[in-house]
């Protein structure tokens, strides 16, 4: 059986537990860890845990492991696991998290150093508002796709709220609540990097999109001019005296991000001068009163023009050079993303949007987006061919994740930067991508969205951007199918992998039916040898994986049913341990085995068991959501791993009040762990199950 008791404590242990771990995080994607030693962590193992969709080593006992879009739910579980709270939390070494990132700093030298904690804060200061934008960008997607198809008018910047009907204009505040005061949020997370308090950099930067603030351009004594460099008004109030050149900060990000970099410095230094007991409230009153000011008439129109230099440095590029411009955007993009290096593109094509009402890198960008979803596709199509269950599952779920949500970080770190053939064909269609793209004139965007196919009404010309996405889909597609991403010595392990599995699903022994009686010892002894030998190439399949074959499995317990998407634990829910469905137990909780078998998993908390059937199908019952906690308080466990069980033995008895007391759901997930081997898996217990009842239909695929 593939599976231990759960993902969380899966990945736990394979790391080498919670002792082994000094920090812990997570991105939009991927579980971060650094590690005590992580020279024993076995790779193949980790990949093979369900829900995991890749393994990255990273020097200096870093180590990454691929989830996908649940990462934040299998962060949580990872820490609530006893062992992870009694090592004191994410820390895993009593550390806070500004000790071990400064510790890690402390090992650079010289200028890596400072280029290192740079991009660390840029990212850190974006991370956070992936799935925000994310969110935001799937709602943009929808009313251009609305757009395009005529139903409303989404893409005449001359039309006022006065023009639209009123779902219109309602929809585009739910899509620019995220973009108008970014700045805020961006602030919050700089703050929050650099170790002061957040709600004191999104205060400061929420003063200058106060409407008051905004109304200072009515104000007596304000000027306005038109600049031609910005082509736009610009205005100037006088306060006290003193000029401030008054700015529409919404969507802006670099001016929060030079803003809490001084006020990191403003706050830290207060901190030390103020009274520790009256830091409360004279440390942000001081932090204001300095930085609000400096903010409005230096630090904001400081980073206006630095985000406007940078984005019309590079519109100069994309006007004298736009071929040139268009092939170098995607091609450096593999290179950027897996560093944390493309960031700063980020934040010009925010800033592009917020002063020239468009952007113009995103379009050959998705060249990159799309050839890397291409070369996930054609790794799809192998692992089909080759039957290899774990990468086909890998693979579909990252394309998935790519092509309707535009996120890359699935195909990369789960596939692409484990096979050193994968580059070279990527390259190849990002390549391709961007001379269509510079050859067509170059591609603008009206708005900040991720590359998917939800979003290429958003691109103008929106015929060219489809085009060139879907050469750049096709090229790297094709090469990986026609030259393979394996070198020869991979495809063999991975080929022995897989035999290996399909070993594992059928008996290791199978006597072979008489046929009739030899004439003789010579021909007797033939037939035993060329029976043998065909009894060694094709194994008799245990009983539910002969093809065709339909099983159904008991219900191991008196309960009400519920569909498995209802299980209120997304590492359930999703079906990334298995396909099955939830049980809500009645009475006396009595969980019992639905058919003999051997019990491959029973942690002493008596929270789980994995038992393999005899018929060959791998079955997990978990008792309650989180019960884990309890460290076995309330469980009376009845067997041990290892153990031979019948159909109806008792595996545990619960005590249904300790649970109610801790809070914990009683919900039981009832899974299906080698769901691969079947081609489907069906719920046929009605409302209501009684021990023994029929629950789950399991149906092998045809030969």
């Amino acid at each position: 059986m593939a599976t231990t008791t759960s993902t969380p404590e899966a990945i736990l242990d394979a790391v080498g537990g919670a002792e082994n771990i000094i920090h812990f995080t997570h991105c939009a994607t991927r579980l971060r860890f650094e590690l005590k030693d992580a020279s024993s962590i076995d790779k193949a193992t980790v990949e093979a845990i369900p829900g995991v969709m890749g393994a990255v080593p990273q020097s200096g006992d870093r180590y990454q492991i691929v989830i996908g879009g649940a990462v934040q739910s299998v962060y949580d579980e990872i820490n609530n696991l006893p062992a992870m709270k009694s090592q004191g939390g994410s820390s895993g070494s009593g550390q806070s998290d500004a000790d071990v990132k400064a510790a890690a700093r402390a090992k650079a030298r010289g200028k890596n150093a400072l280029v290192d904690a740079f991009f660390e804060y840029l990212s850190d200061s974006f991370r956070p508002l992936l799935p925000v934008l994310l969110g935001a960008s799937l709602i943009i997607a929808g009313l251009a796709v609305l757009d395009s198809f005529g139903v409303i008018n989404a893409s005449d910047p001359n039309l006022t709220a006065a023009d639209k009907p009123a779902a219109q204009v309602f929809a585009e505040a739910m899509f620019k609540s995220v973009f108008h005061f970014l700045p805020i949020m961006v602030a919050y997370n700089a703050a929050k990097k650099l170790n002061i308090d957040p709600w004191v950099g999104a205060a400061v930067m929420a003063a200058l999109m106060t409407p008051q603030f905004l109304d200072l351009n009515k104000a007596l004594g304000t000027t306005c001019t038109h600049n031609a460099t910005l082509d736009k008004d610009l205005c100037v109030a006088h306060i006290a005296g003193v000029p401030m050149q008054l700015n529409d900060y919404s969507g802006q990000v670099f001016v929060p991000l030079m803003m809490v970099a001084i006020l990191a410095l403003v706050y830290k230094g207060l901190a030390k001068l103020i009274p520790s007991n009256v830091q409360m409230v004279f440390v942000p009153f001081f932090s204001f009163l300095i930085m609000m000011p400096m903010t409005a008439f230096i630090i904001g129109p400081a980073g206006i023009w630095v985000g406007t230099g940078l984005g019309s440095a590079l519109a100069w590029l994309n006007t004298s050079a736009p071929i040139v411009f268009a092939i170098v955007i995607p091609l450096l993009y593999p290179f950027l993303v897996p560093l944390g290096l493309h960031w700063p593109l980020n934040a010009i094509m925010l800033a592009n949007i917020s002063s020239l009402g468009y952007d113009f890198i995103q379009g050959p960008m998705g060249s990159w987006n799309f050839a890397c979803f291409g070369a996930t596709a054609g790794v799809l199509v192998l692992a089909i061919r080759d039957k290899d269950k774990v990468m086909r599952q890998t693979a579909s779920g990252a394309l998935a994740a790519g092509l309707f949500g535009g996120i890359s970080e699935p195909s990369l770190y789960g596939i692409h930067l484990r096979f050193k053939r994968i580059y070279p064909r990527l390259l190849a269609g990002c390549l391709v991508g961007g001379l269509i793209t510079g050859i067509g004139g170059g591609i603008k965007a009206s708005t900040f969205v991720f590359s998917s196919l939800l979003s290429i009404p958003v691109f103008s010309p929106m015929a060219l951007y489809a085009i060139a996405i879907a050469a750049a889909f096709a090229t790297s597609m094709t090469l990986i199918i026609l030259t393979d991403y394996r070198t020869k010595e991979e495809r063999a392990e991975a080929r022995a992998a897989v035999a290996d599995a399909e070993a594992a699903e059928v008996s290791a022994s199978a006597p072979a039916e008489a046929a009739e009686e030899p004439e003789d010892d010579s021909t007797a002894s033939a037939a035993t040898t060329e029976e043998g030998d065909r009894t060694a190439k094709a194994p008799t399949p245990k009983p539910a994986l002969v093809p065709g074959a339909v099983t159904e499995i008991a219900s191991p317990l008196k309960a009400t049913t519920m569909e498995l998407d209802k299980v209120p634990d997304p590492v359930f829910s999703s079906g990334a341990v298995g396909q099955g469905v939830g049980l809500e137990p009645e009475g006396d909780i009595v969980v019992t085995a639905p058919a003999d078998g051997t019990v491959v998993v029973a942690p002493s908390s008596g929270h789980a068991f994995g038992i393999t059937l005899d018929n060959g199908v791998e079955i997990l019952i978990h008792v309650g959501l989180d019960t884990v906690n309890l460290e076995g308080k309330g469980f009376d466990v009845k067997v041990s791993q290892g153990d031979r069980v019948s159909e109806g033995q008792e595996l545990v008895r619960v005590d249904r009040s300790v649970i109610e007391q801790a809070g914990y759901p009683l919900t039981t997930p009832v899974l299906i762990t080698n769901t691969a081997s079947f081609a489907s898996v069906e719920v046929v217990g009605g409302d209501s199950v009684e021990p023994g009842d029929a629950l789950i239909k399991v149906t092998a695929p045809e030969a």
